[in-house]
C-alpha cells in the first residue's frame, strides 16, 4: 500500500499533481474538506454531528475528522493506497494520523512538500484571480492564507522531517518537471515495496522446480510449507511423531503449525525483494491468514500465478516421480495420488477463484521444457513488477 501526503502553499499546483498521482497509481484521494461535505450531504451520523457544530459557529473536531478518514480507508480496501491532500494540518493531527495508520496496519510512506517562494505564490494566485473572478484571489487575502499555511504547516513538516519521510520538490519549475520530480520520489518508494507471488498448481505441475528458479532469478525468498515442515520434523522429534502419520496419509498438517512456520520465515528474512509462496495458501482459511500475515508486515499479495497442466500430464508426471528416489511419501500409491489431487480440487481451486476476483490469477502453460516454462513465468512476473511500479 502506498500512502502519500501532498503539501504545498496556495498556488503550488497541488490539484494538478494530485490528479496525476491518483490516475497513475490508483490512489484514493482524501481531502478532509471533500469528505466532510460528503458526510453532510449524506446526513450520516458523523455528518449530522459536524452540522450541529458548524451551525453553532464551532470548528469540526479532530475526533470527527479522524473517524471520517478511518471509515473512508476501511471502506476502500482495494485501493492501492491513499493520497492525503493538506492533512494533517496541525501537529496534533500528525500524531492522530500516525496512530490511525498503526491501527490499520499501515503507514505514511512519504510527505511530499511542493516548495514555492511566497512572491511566486502571490503572483500565481493574482493571475488566477484575473481569469477565475474569485474574490478571494486578491493580495490581502492571498498573503493572509500564505501566512496561515506557513504558521500551521511548519510544525507538521518538522514532525515528518524527524521521522525521515519528508521530501520536497521545487514548485517554481514548469509543471511537467514538478510532476517528474514527484514521480521519481514515488518510484523510489515503490522500489522498496515487497513483490509477493503466490504460485498455484496441482501436484506434479512443477511448482517446486519453477518456484525455486523464479525466486532465485528475481531475488525473492522461496517459501515452501512442505520444505519448512520437513526441516521442522528433523529438528523436533515430538513434532515428527505427531505429524508423520498425517503426512503419510497424504493430508495436510493443522493450520496453526503452518502459520507459525511462515510467521517465523517472514520475521527472520532480511533484504529480500519479496516472497514466493509455494504450497500456501491451500484453502480459503489459509488465504485469509496469508493476507493477514502480509498486512502485519506492511505488505500484500502482489501477483497470483497458476501453472496450468492437463490432468493426464499431471498423472504421468506423478507416476514417474513415484518410481524415482524422491522423498515424497504421498506419491507412493495410486490412492494417495488420487487423494492429493482431490484435495487440491476441493480445497485449493476455491482459493484460486477468490484470488482471481481480487488479483486476477494469471494462468501460465506449464507444459514444455523447464526453460520454456521458466521463460513464460518470467515474462508475466516482469510485467507484474512493471505494473506495480
Amino acid at each position: 500500500m502506498l500512502n502519500i501526503a501532498l503539501f504545498g502553499p496556495p498556488g503550488a499546483g497541488k490539484g494538478t499533481q494530485s490528479e496525476f498521482l491518483i490516475k497513475k497509481y490508483n490512489l484514493f484521494y482524501i481531502s478532509t474538506g471533500d469528505l466532510l461535505r460528503n458526510e453532510l450531504a449524506n446526513k450520516t451520523k458523523l455528518g449530522l454531528d459536524a452540522e450541529h457544530i458548524i451551525a453553532s459557529g464551532g470548528l469540526v473536531s479532530d475526533e470527527i475528522i479522524v473517524q471520517i478518514i478511518e471509515n473512508t480507508i476501511t471502506e476502500n480496501p482495494n485501493a492501492n493506497g491513499f493520497l492525503f491532500d493538506g492533512f494533517p494540518r496541525t501537529n496534533i493531527q500528525a500524531y492522530i494520523l500516525e496512530g490511525l495508520m498503526i491501527k490499520l496496519n499501515t503507514s505514511l510512506n512519504r510527505l511530499i512538500s511542493i516548495k514555492l517562494d511566497e512572491e511566486i505564490s502571490v503572483q500565481r494566485l493574482l493571475n488566477r484571480g484575473i481569469t477565475s473572478g474569485r474574490s478571494d484571489d486578491n493580495e490581502t487575502v492571498v498573503r493572509t492564507r500564505l501566512r496561515e499555511y506557513t504558521e500551521k504547516t511548519l510544525p507538521v513538516l518538522q514532525f515528518y522531517k524527524d521521522k525521515g519521510v519528508y521530501l520536497e520538490v521545487d514548485g517554481s519549475q514548469e509543471i511537467g518537471k514538478v510532476t517528474s520530480d514527484i514521480d521519481d520520489i514515488i518510484q523510489s518508494e515503490l522500489s522498496k515495496s515487497l513483490f509477493n507471488i503466490v504460485l498455484f498448481g496441482s501436484p506434479g505441475s512443477g511448482r517446486s522446480t519453477q518456484g525455486k528458479a523464479i525466486a532465485k532469478a528475481f531475488g525473492l525468498e522461496y517459501v515452501s510449507t512442505g520444505e519448512m515442515l520437513k526441516e521442522e520434523l528433523k529438528n523436533d522429534p515430538e513434532v515428527t511423531l505427531k505429524y508423520l502419520e498425517i503426512i503419510e496419509r497424504g493430508e495436510f498438517v493443522p493450520d496453526e503449525v503452518v502459520v507459525q512456520l511462515i510467521e517465523k520465515k517472514l520475521a527472520k528474512t532480511k533484504n529480500a525483494k519479496g516472497f514466493l509462496f509455494k504450497g500456501f495458501p491451500r484453502n480459503l482459511v489459509q488465504s485469509y491468514i496469508l493476507d493477514g500475515l502480509l498486512k502485519k508486515h506492511g505488505s500484500s499479495v502482489s501477483q497470483c500465478i497458476e501453472l496450468d497442466v492437463p490432468v493426464l500430464e499431471v498423472i504421468r508426471r506423478i507416476d514417474e516421480r513415484s518410481h524415482s528416489t524422491a522423498d515424497v511419501s504421498y506419491y507412493t500409491t495410486t490412492s494417495k495420488i488420487v487423494k492429493r489431487l482431490q484435495i487440491y480440487e476441493n480445497k485449493t481451486i476455491p482459493v484460486i477463484e477468490k484470488y482471481n476476483q481480487l488479483h486476477e490469477v494469471i494462468k501460465v502453460n506449464g507444459v514444455g521444457t523447464l526453460e520454456e516454462v521458466f521463460q513464460r513465468l518470467s515474462f508475466e512476473i516482469q510485467n507484474g513488477i512493471k505494473n506495480m511500479r
